[in-house]
C-alpha cells in the first residue's frame, strides 16, 4: 500500500514536467519553423546558392565562438550528451543552433529542420532541469522529454516523436522509464506547435494497397534496397568526415571550400539537392518517378554541408532519400511510385537511424494505418540489412544484428570496429 501514493506523485511529477518542457519546446519549434519559412520565402534570387561559402564560413564562426556544441546535426550531439554528460547542455546551444541552421538552410545548405529542433527542445530541457536543481537522471529524462518533444512537433508525429526519444538512444532497447513523459511531451509539443499555425503533410493511401502475394515479396525487395540506400547515406556522412579531417586548414577554410563545392556541384546539376528537398520528396508522392542518382547526390550535398560548416538535421535529407530512392524502385519495377515513395522515407530512417518502431509509427501517422503493415516489414528489413552503423554514432549497441558480428554491446557504433 505503501507504494500507491509513490507511484501516484512520479505519476503527477513528470506528467507536469513533461507537459510544461512540451509548451515551450514547441513553443521554440514553432518560432524555429516559422522564422525559417519566412527566410527561404523571401530568398527570392534564383541564384541564392552563391552565399554558400559566406553563409558556412558565418555558421562556423557563430559556432565556434558561442558554442561548439551546436556544430553537425543537432540529435547526434544531443545522443552525445545524454551518453556522456547526463544531458548536461550549454544554453547557447538554443540560439546558437538557431540561428546557424537558419543561415545554413536559407542559403541552400542541404541538411534538415529536425535536429535543431530536437537540440533546441534538449538545450531548453537541460536549462530547465537545471533552475529545478533535478538529479543527473532526471535530467536525463527531461532531456529525452525534450528530443521527442522536438521531433514530433517539426514533422507533425506526436507518438512517432515521443517514440523516436527514447528508441534513438540505444539500438536494441528502448527506455520504458522515460515513455511516459516521453508521450506527454510530444502530444503537447505537437497541439502547440499547431495552434501557431504549422501546417503539416500528410497522405492518405486507404485505397491503394491490395495485398497479394506478388506485393509481399515486392515489399520484401524493397527493403532489402532501401537497407542498401541507407548504407549509402551513413557511408557517405563517414567518408565526408573523413576528407574534411585530413584536409589540413583551419575550420573556417574547410567552410569555404565546402561551400564553393557545393556550388559547383549545383552547377552541374541543379538545385534540386539544396536546402530542405521538401519539393522533391512531395513531388515523389505525389506520383513522379525519379532518376537512379537523386538519393546519391543528395546524400554527397548532405556530408559535404554538415561536414564543412554548415548546420542542420538530418533527417528530412533522409526522407529526400528514402522517397526517391522508393520512386527509383518502383519506375523500375513499373509500381505504384506514391507507394514505394512513402514506405521507402521511413525504411531508410529505420536503417539509417536504426529506429524501426518510431518509424513504422511515423508511417500510419503521415500515411494512415492501411500502410503499416508494409511500412513495418521494410522498416525492419532496413533495419537489419544497415548493420552496426548509423548516422548517431553516439548510439550505444544493446543487441547482435547477426548473432556472429564481432561487435561488443554496451559501447558506442562509433567504437566498433565494423
Amino acid at each position: 500500500m505503501r507504494e500507491k501514493p509513490v507511484i501516484l506523485i512520479n505519476l503527477l511529477k513528470w506528467s507536469l514536467l513533461a507537459t510544461f518542457v512540451g509548451i515551450i519546446v514547441g513553443s521554440a519549434t514553432g518560432l524555429f519553423l516559422k522564422l525559417l519559412n519566412w527566410g527561404i520565402g523571401v530568398n527570392s534570387n534564383p541564384f541564392y546558392f552563391i552565399f554558400l561559402p559566406v553563409a558556412f564560413l558565418l555558421s562556423t564562426f557563430i559556432i565556434k565562438k558561442f558554442a561548439s556544441e551546436a556544430e553537425g546535426h543537432g540529435t547526434e550531439k544531443v545522443i552525445e550528451a545524454i551518453h556522456q554528460r547526463s544531458g548536461k547542455i550549454n544554453p547557447l546551444v538554443v540560439p546558437v543552433k538557431l540561428i546557424a541552421t537558419l543561415i545554413t538552410l536559407v542559403s541552400g545548405g542541404s541538411a534538415g529542420k529536425e535536429g535543431p529542433c530536437a537540440q533546441i527542445g534538449a538545450g531548453l530541457a537541460s536549462f530547465f532541469s537545471d533552475l529545478l536543481k533535478l538529479s543527473e537522471e532526471d535530467r536525463k529524462k527531461l532531456v529525452i522529454c525534450g528530443i521527442s518533444a522536438g521531433f514530433a512537433s517539426v514533422f507533425g508525429t506526436p507518438m512517432a516523436g515521443a517514440i523516436f526519444g527514447v528508441e534513438v538512444l540505444f539500438i536494441g532497447c528502448i527506455l520504458y522509464e522515460t515513455l511516459l513523459p516521453s508521450i506527454i511531451a510530444g502530444i503537447t509539443s505537437y497541439h502547440v506547435t499547431s495552434a501557431l499555425g504549422i501546417a503539416y503533410l500528410y497522405t492518405s493511401f486507404k485505397n491503394s494497397l491490395p495485398f497479394s502475394g506478388v506485393f509481399f515479396i515486392q515489399v520484401i525487395l524493397a527493403g532489402i534496397f532501401f537497407g542498401l540506400c541507407s548504407w549509402i547515406l551513413i557511408e557517405s556522412l563517414s567518408l565526408g568526415k573523413k576528407l574534411s579531417e585530413k584536409i589540413k586548414v583551419s575550420v573556417f577554410v574547410k567552410a569555404l571550400i565546402g561551400g564553393s563545392v557545393l556550388i559547383i556541384l549545383t552547377l552541374i546539376f541543379s538545385k534540386d539537392y539544396l536546402g530542405l528537398g521538401v519539393e522533391a520528396i512531395q513531388s515523389h508522392l505525389s506520383g513522379q518517378s525519379s532518376s537512379w542518382y537523386q538519393f546519391i547526390l543528395k546524400a554527397v550535398f548532405t556530408s559535404i554541408t554538415l561536414n564543412f560548416g554548415g548546420s542542420g538535421g538530418i533527417v528530412t535529407p533522409i526522407f529526400f532519400v528514402g522517397s526517391s530512392s522508393g520512386a527509383f524502385f518502383a519506375s523500375f519495377l513499373s509500381l505504384d511510385i506514391s507507394t514505394f515513395a512513402a514506405i521507402g522515407m521511413v525504411a531508410v530512417l529505420a536503417g539509417a537511424a536504426n529506429t524501426p518502431i518510431s518509424a513504422t509509427i511515423m508511417a500510419m501517422e503521415l500515411f494512415g494505418r492501411e500502410i503499416a503493415p508494409y511500412a513495418a516489414l521494410v522498416c525492419i528489413i532496413s533495419f537489419l540489412m544497415t548493420g552496426h552503423r548509423s548516422v548517431y554514432p553516439s548510439q550505444i549497441l544493446s543487441m547482435k544484428k547477426l548473432p556472429l558480428a564481432k561487435v561488443e554491446i554496451g559501447k558506442e557504433i562509433s567504437k566498433q570496429k565494423v
